[in-house]
């Protein structure tokens, strides 16, 4: 098991990816349009949340042991997701500077259309919100899994295998407190103009927290497998 303040410092990091706010504020402000219940607005912003929840942990579980498994199987593997770890952090680090311009960890190609799309589906039946969290969860993984990827990686070297669950229950709990406080800020009154507007000034910086966060990660296990 890492250490416990990278594997909490990495949680947390991973939870500020401005990839995960947008689609969640898009969809309060339509539910917010569609519906004067603020009650319905809760429910469906709760019910999106634990999908996401749920299939980050599902996720991670399934990864975790075929990560640990290429590991045993070859160090070069090993050193291998190191340097895919390094180049997410690098083109995290690209987009500080020419955000929008080359390469960048985004959502799926067309993902953004779709989930306007699904998003305006929405129905009085709660199934639909969980099943666009399950969707997003997906298609956010280019953007917001390359810190999941090293934390798994460094749970797999430290030869935690899918009995640590609980862990990987803590830092998805974290990773979606910040959903949480979104989804209330609207409840009780924020505007979705407000809410992207706070998104759009500060994700350079989320960006840039992430990509430090990354080239660490990615660096440490480079450096562990050389050893």
């Amino acid at each position: 098991m890492p250490p416990i303040p990278i594997f909490i410092g990495a949680a947390v990091v991973d939870s500020i990816n401005p990839c995960a706010f947008g689609v969640l504020i898009f969809l309060l402000a339509y539910l917010s349009k569609s519906s004067a219940k603020k009650s319905k607005l809760l429910l469906h912003g709760l019910t999106y949340i634990g999908a996401v929840f749920l299939t980050y942990l599902l996720a991670g579980l399934l990864l975790l042991p075929v990560i640990g498994s290429l590991g045993r199987v070859s160090v070069a593997l090993y050193a291998i997701i190191g340097t895919v770890v390094v180049i997410f952090g690098l083109l995290e680090l690209k987009d500080l500077f020419w955000y929008g311009k080359g390469p960048s960890l985004a959502l799926l190609p067309g993902a953004e259309a779709r989930l306007e799309k699904y998003v305006t589906k929405i129905s009085a039946n709660l199934s639909s919100a969980f099943f666009l969290g399950v969707f997003v969860a997906l298609v956010e993984l280019p953007c917001t899994g390359a810190v999941y990827l090293a934390i798994l990686s460094v749970m797999a070297l430290a030869g935690v295998d899918a009995s640590g669950i609980a862990w990987l229950v803590v830092y998805n709990i974290i990773f979606v407190l910040p959903l949480v406080a979104i989804l209330l800020a609207f409840y009780r009154g924020t505007t979705e103009e407000r809410l992207e507007a706070w998104r759009k000034k500060h994700r350079k910086w989320m960006r840039l927290i992430i990509g430090g966060l990354l080239l660490l990660m990615g660096g440490w296990m480079l450096w562990t497998a050389l050893v």
